[in-house]
């Protein structure tokens, strides 16, 4: 059996496992390990390759940016920043069809900015903002599409964790990452006010129980004073945070110290956190960075292992001679990424896909910090896909028995918002100008 055949077939066991139930890094770190052994013949070169890994692997002082952006995440749920996001954005879009939906949008588009993870997203504006929407005569359906929808937000506008490990894998900037997502991130946030605001319009049946709003009296126009409150610490924290690193005051890894301290500081100051919700997100934190860093190793494992057998030359190799070009390339890549979508989560995905296709991207002569934003915005697709949709779990378990919708009424919600992503993914592809102009 040839090195490349090893290779693949490890690629075809490695999706029938994951299916199977078997975690994602155990199944990585497993086959790499006996793929090691058969291309070398010697257990001892897997088994020394193993070790290598683990301490290569998040040795650099680079990876602290992981738990810091993951703390600050979870502080600044527990300080309700995302429920004043929300009741600014209400204000601003309440007199406008759809208004709420938009509302919904903007605060996910701001929550995103300091955050960074769609599933905190998902699981804040599960509560923010679904209530609020029925409230006022909004379809479930629709509801929780909303917030399924614009939740990933959080991977695209910096800072995102999914940036940050693609940054990792494809040793590029995070910093430029960061930057190169805000623009795809305004454009996605638009596309799905627009096609709010359509279907309001157009198909009021899918948006209202009653084909119209209820008429509920708006609340007063929230004070000048009490807005400002609560717009001073989201426009503190992310100008300290995003504004930092673009004005080259301090690294990813420095902006997420900050940002977490700000956030702590913001919690504290109003009175959000408890010994106990404090203790509860730094063990949070602790599970969220040691899956990621397990998750690395075993991908940086994969890699070496993929690397040995000669895969990626032989696939450049197969490409060339079937006439591929960028474009074709592309479809195969983002298809792929989408079907995986189905089975697995976003960080999976980019551990299983990049090793094997980073090195064609570069033979192609791609940009791959406009590759890292195409890649991120074609997995965080696979967050509203059944069967798995991680964003669409998180809110039917958010719910709990509060609201009576089904998971599949929850992907039919979330439908249009899926579509959105795929057309915006698609200009994206045309148009590298939108991922790149703020880098020039």
């Amino acid at each position: 059996m040839s090195n490349v055949s090893i290779a693949l077939g490890s690629l075809v066991l490695m999706l029938i496992l994951i299916y199977a139930g078997m975690h994602v890094a155990i199944t990585l770190g497993l086959l790499s390990f006996i793929g090691v052994w058969l291309i070398r013949g010697d257990v001892q070169v897997a088994a020394n390759l193993l070790a290598q890994a683990v301490n290569d692997s998040i040795s650099s002082h680079i990876f602290g940016v992981v738990p810091l952006f993951v703390l600050t995440g979870f502080l600044v749920a527990y300080a309700d920043i995302g429920k004043d996001a929300f009741d600014v954005a209400n204000q601003a879009f309440r007199r406008i069809r759809g208004g709420l939906g938009i509302a919904t949008v903007a605060a996910n588009a701001v929550f995103a900015a300091i955050t960074g993870i769609s599933i905190a997203s998902a699981a804040v504006f599960t509560r923010v903002a679904v209530p609020q929407m029925l409230r006022f005569g909004y379809q479930p359906k629709f509801a929780v599409g909303v917030v399924a929808g614009s939740s990933v937000l959080g991977m695209l506008i910096p800072p995102s964790l999914l940036m940050i490990l693609y940054g990792f894998l494809a040793d590029q900037s995070v910093g430029d990452l960061f930057t190169a997502g805000i623009v795809p991130g305004l454009v996605l946030a638009l596309a799905f006010s627009i096609v709010i605001v359509a279907m309001a319009w157009l198909r009021p049946a899918w948006v209202y129980v009653k084909g119209e709003p209820l008429d509920i009296a708006l609340e007063d126009m929230m004070p000048m004073r009490e807005m400002a409150l609560k717009v001073t610490p989201i426009v503190l924290l992310i100008g300290s945070v995003l504004g930092g690193i673009y004005a080259g005051f301090f690294t990813a890894t420095e902006a997420g110290a900050v940002g977490a301290l700000m956030a702590l500081a913001i919690a504290l100051l109003r009175r959000k956190l408890t010994m106990k919700s404090f203790w509860g997100v730094l063990t949070e934190t602790g599970h969220v960075t040691v899956s990621v860093s397990f998750l690395i190793i075993c991908a940086n494992i994969y890699t070496r292992m993929l690397a040995m057998s000669g895969t990626p030359q032989a696939m450049v190799q197969w490409m060339a001679a079937a006439g591929f070009g960028v474009a074709m390339f592309m479809l195969v890549y983002v298809v792929v990424i989408l079907l995986l979508g189905t089975i697995i989560d976003s960080s999976s995905i980019l551990l299983i896909v990049l090793p094997l296709m980073l090195p064609i991207a570069q033979q192609f002569g791609l940009n791959l910090i406009w590759f890292g934003v195409v890649t991120v915005v074609a997995v965080e697709i696979g967050l509203l896909t059944p069967p798995f949709g991680l964003s669409v779990y998180v809110i039917k378990s958010t719910l709990g028995r509060t609201v009576d919708i089904s998971l599949g009424d929850i992907f039919r919600g979330t439908f249009p918002f899926t579509l959105t992503m795929t057309a915006v993914l698609g200009l994206l592809i045309a148009f590298p100008f939108f991922s790149l102009v703020l880098l020039k």
